[in-house]
Parts: C-alpha cells; structure tokens; sequence
C-alpha cells in the first residue's frame, strides 16, 4: 500500500529525468508529479490518504471535477509514469512511479484539483512554506487542535509569526505544536537567491499592515520595508491569511 513514506521515497525518479534538461512538455510533467507528491503531505492528509487506499472500491472512484487545463496534464502525467513503471530505468522506479499514480488518483478522486491548483500556484511563486491555518496565540493553537476531530498530519500552521508543525497520532490521540525553523531556513534561502528589494516602504508596522490588508490580490510574497528594516510581506489564499515576516528573523532575533 502507498504510504506517506512511499510519496517521500518518490522523488528520485523526478529529479533523475529533471537533471537530464527535459523539453518543455516534459518539464510540466515533472513539475506536476512533484507537486502531488507535496500536496498531500503539506495539507495534512496522511491518514484519509492512506485510508482512501484501504477501501475495496477505490479503483472505482471517479474524477469530481475542476479546471480542465489542469486535469489534462495530470492525465498526461499519469501516461508518462505509467510508461516509466512498465520500463523503469532502475528496479526501484517503479514502486516510485505507483507513488505518483497514486497521489495524481487521489487528488483527482476526492475532488481536491482546486485546492491543488492553489497549492501549484503557491510552489511556482516560491512562496513561503504552506500552512493549513494561523492563529494568533499558541492558546488559540492548542484549542483548534484539542477540539479538532481528524487534525491535519503532518502539516505547519502559523502561530504569531513562528511556524509550528502538527503533529496527530490518530492510534494514542497525541497531539502536539513543535515549532520548527521552516521558516528561516525559507528566508535564507530565498536571500540567497535573490537580492531583497523593497517594492514599498513605511514609517511603522501598523502602515505597513494597512497597506497589506487593504490589497484585493497581494502578490504570495514581496519584500517591503518596515522601520528601515526588511519584512516580507506573505499571503496564503487558501486559509486569507497575510502576514509581514521581519528578515531579521533569519538570526534568531525577535523583530
């Protein structure tokens, strides 16, 4: 059975036709099949994932829907790891192949291709990493998760300007919020890639705020000046939730 590891374990038969500089069409392809790979694990979805699996009639699911363009090059992904799986270029390709089929068919299956396209959207604007919800204390976190029925695992959330993961056992109910860096680690990494400029500039936090909660359609990131200071101002459609995230948060310090 497809598992949350067997999706992690995936990637490689990517990544090797990614480094041989693959035609345009192909590329989609690629792109596509790592996204699905992601998307469950980012959304939370380990267990309806592996239960949709367990089910005797889920071969005979159907498709419920979404943006045509994009059913279409799932389709066209699923033919390609088809034929990768019927003649892999190494043995373990094609137990990586049956992971990709299985996640494009379980998107597709539960009905989830928006929620997939906003999830490709946020990945192609190399946005921040991607949460599930945001709260402003750790005491709202912990109630969401106390009371939540089927919590999301694993997935990050935002509490304050701090990134937490969630973590759900659904055999002993444990439920816990670590923080993690993955939020740093983003921001260096996006340093480094790209010299911060600031597409506009405040005197205070609270002018700045203003100005991104009044956008209809903020950019997923942009880079603005706060106090002299660089914060990056982040917006995730999927839970309309913005956020202004201070760089000096890459050494640890408090903004």
């Amino acid at each position: 059975m497809t598992n949350l590891a067997a999706l992690a374990e995936a990637h490689p038969v990517i990544g090797r036709r990614w480094s041989q500089n693959p035609p345009r069409d192909q590329a989609r392809i690629l792109l596509l099949a790592r996204d699905a790979l992601d998307f469950i694990s980012a959304t939370g979805q380990r267990y309806p994932f592996e239960d949709f699996f367990k089910r005797l009639d889920s071969l005979g699911v159907t498709p419920r829907g979404g943006p045509s363009e994009l059913r279409g090059l799932m389709e066209k992904t699923s033919r390609f790891f088809e034929q990768v799986r019927a003649e892999p270029e190494l043995p373990e390709e094609e137990a990586q192949s049956q992971a990709i089929l299985d996640a494009i068919r379980y998107i597709d299956a539960t009905g989830q291709l928006e929620a997939f396209a906003d999830f490709r959207e946020h990945a192609e604007a190399d946005a921040p990493p991607y949460v599930v919800a945001s709260f402003g204390t750790r005491e709202e976190a912990e109630a969401w998760l106390a009371s939540h029925p089927n919590p999301p695992d694993p997935a990050d959330v935002l509490i304050g300007n701090g990134y937490h993961h969630v973590v759900h056992d659904r055999e002993t109910n444990l439920r816990r919020l670590p923080r993690n860096r993955a939020l740093q680690w983003y921001l260096e990494e996006l340093v480094e890639k790209e010299p911060p400029v600031a597409v506009a500039s405040f005197e205070t936090r609270e002018a700045a705020d203003a100005w991104l909660r009044a956008q209809d359609a903020p950019a997923r990131r942009a880079w603005v000046s706060v106090g002299g200071a660089l914060h990056l101002a982040a917006y995730y459609p999927n839970i309309h939730h913005r956020a202004l995230f201070p760089l000096a948060l890459v050494d640890g310090t408090k903004p």
